[in-house]
């Protein structure tokens, strides 16, 4: 079970059909369901993975671009080697 934003919940259970075949059922409140084949569910899954990467990615970029932005110097920002070829 996913606990939803808004008080709800999603359930993700594997159900057999009425031909014995295997079905993954996603149910979002009451009487809200979508059953997939696990090749459906497998895509969607990796859809939601995808979506989940880009987002951290562009959270990581705008952490990133706020801390640089924040008034870093270039001294500041130099690698542990710097003293050793700067003489």
């Amino acid at each position: 079970m996913i606990e939803m934003e808004n008080g709800g919940s999603l359930d993700i259970n594997l159900r057999e059909d009425s031909h014995g075949r295997d079905r993954v059922a996603l149910t979002l409140g009451q009487g809200c369901t979508l059953e997939l084949s696990p090749h459906q569910a497998r895509v969607l899954a990796t859809e939601l993975i995808m979506a989940v990467n880009r987002a951290e990615v562009r959270s990581n970029l705008k952490h990133s671009h706020n801390m640089t932005r924040g008034g870093d110097t270039g001294s500041q920002r130099r690698g542990p080697f710097h003293q050793a070829f700067a003489k």
